[in-house]
């Protein structure tokens, strides 16, 4: 087992990974910018290095400066959490072949699940089944742009090979607008992920979004640990969470996840990862791998009782899994909410400092933070400060004691969404279950209508 690790990340998550080596008795070394110099995860730390100037390019995206931290501090493995660098191949190549252990995925696995084109082929290949559209990035000849949008039926929509969180889409809803709509999204795509490819899916009209994770070790074997609705979503970025998913037979789940551990055995995948899929009708049709542990993944740790964090750091030491598909059981079920400091209904960021801090608490309820009373929330970065997740027996009771957490939190000093959370956790089609990813939108626009 390895006795350092850096930690190349920030805010909840540099927290909940150092909070997983403690336990370890693993020494935690993280890197910071000047943003962050006050951070309470850079206060706990056993070491902490400074990697620049606020802005992430200069910081938390600069890959020298990390690596150097690594080598300076004598760690032996290097996590890089979610967001920042954790999907780029290039980064887990320079990790290892500057000899420490990127706890993640191989290389080549994030490179052929990050260009959707090649993840969608392999899926295929793998059995797992796909949104109808085209078999790979659609090619220059217009005619056939146009047969492929014929036979796949409108509406679709144009998505970039390259493209991640919401951005380089587009929907089309006739055949007069497709060819234009193809272009800008190519022009956009080149752009913002340096890869002009597109391919074209069947744009599913009120699908829900449901995940599947799973952890792979580096002896062939490959589990499930359930499955999370991350429906209620704004603009592709997920509010809530939860696990499992209200309303789908376990049967067709159970496929279904038995197919993302074959697809994973397959690939000779490495690490935790998760399968996301839009599911409308019965059916469930693969969109993208996130080949890294997700925000939502406490979660799928509540119901199953596995730390993945841990996990993440024991298979990239090489330890096999400590259990098969046969031991893993849900129990209960769990609901996370993501605590923004922005305007609830604006969604405008809102830093600052926070004067007052104070969390819930009671049985099975948790707070993945890094916020305190007096922490100031940077302007340049995502503005998530928190996480609150409950856990109880049935939905209805963690529905519950999730609208109690929430009446509890109190903070002062920056906007959050809290009142947002509050409102949905006591809305009837919400607490009902199995909404769409469409669903938050429209809520937010009639509440908008009625003033």
């Amino acid at each position: 087992m390895f006795k350092k690790i850096l930690i190349a990340n920030r805010g909840e998550i540099a927290l909940r990974i150092q909070r997983a080596c403690r336990e370890m008795g693993i020494q935690a070394v993280v890197v910071y910018s000047e943003a962050d110099r006050d951070a309470k995860y850079v206060k706990l730390a056993d070491e902490a290095v400074c990697i620049g100037p606020a802005p992430s390019q200069k910081s938390y995206l600069h890959m020298p400066a990390i690596i150097s931290a690594a080598e300076v501090t004598d760690a032996e493995a290097i996590h890089p959490g979610y967001g920042f660098l954790s999907e780029n191949a290039d980064f887990a190549e320079r990790v290892e072949k500057s000899g420490f252990a990127f706890i993640g995925p191989r290389p080549e696995s994030i490179r052929l699940m990050g260009d959707k084109v090649s993840a969608k082929d392999a899926m295929v290949k793998a059995g797992v089944p796909t949104v109808p559209g085209s078999a790979g990035a659609l090619p220059d000849d217009p005619k056939e742009i146009i047969r492929m949008g014929r036979e796949t039926g409108y509406p679709v929509i144009i998505k970039a090979a390259g493209g991640g969180g919401g951005r380089g889409m587009r929907v089309v809803h006739s055949e007069a607008t497709l060819l234009h709509s193809v272009e800008t999204t190519k022009a956009e795509a080149g752009a913002a992920f340096n890869n002009p490819a597109v391919y074209m899916e069947k744009f599913l009209q009120n699908p829900r979004h449901i995940e599947i994770q799973v952890l792979a070790d580096q002896h062939g074997h490959a589990v499930w640990l359930g499955e999370r609705d991350c429906s209620m979503q704004r603009r592709h970025q997920k509010i809530i969470e939860e696990a499992p998913a209200p309303g789908i037979p376990r049967k067709v789940l159970e496929k279904i996840g038995e197919r993302c551990a074959a697809a994973c055995r397959k690939i000779n995948y490495r690490g935790a990862g998760t399968f996301e899929f839009l599911y409308e009708n019965g059916e469930f049709f693969f969109i993208e791998m996130n080949t890294r542990v997700q925000v939502e993944h406490p979660v799928t740790e509540l119901v199953t009782g596995i730390d993945i964090v841990q996990q993440q750091i024991r298979i990239a030491a090489g330890e096999e899994l400590p259990f098969t598909q046969k031991q893993i059981t849900q129990r209960g079920h769990a609901i996370e909410c993501r605590i923004n400091a922005e305007d609830p209904y604006k969604f405008t960021p809102s830093p600052g400092r926070i004067t007052v801090w104070h969390p819930p608490g009671g049985p099975g309820v948790r707070v993945d933070s890094h916020a305190y009373s007096n922490y100031v929330v940077p302007s340049n970065y995502d503005s998530m400060i928190g996480k609150i997740i409950v856990h109880a027996d049935t939905r209805e009771q963690a529905l519950a004691r999730m609208r109690s957490a929430l009446s509890e939190m109190l903070v002062e000093g920056i906007q959050t969404n809290i009142p947002l959370h509050r409102q949905l956790m006591a809305d009837a089609a919400f607490m009902e279950g199995g909404t769409s990813i469409h669903y938050l939108e429209g809520w937010l626009a009639a509440r908008k209508t009625l003033g």
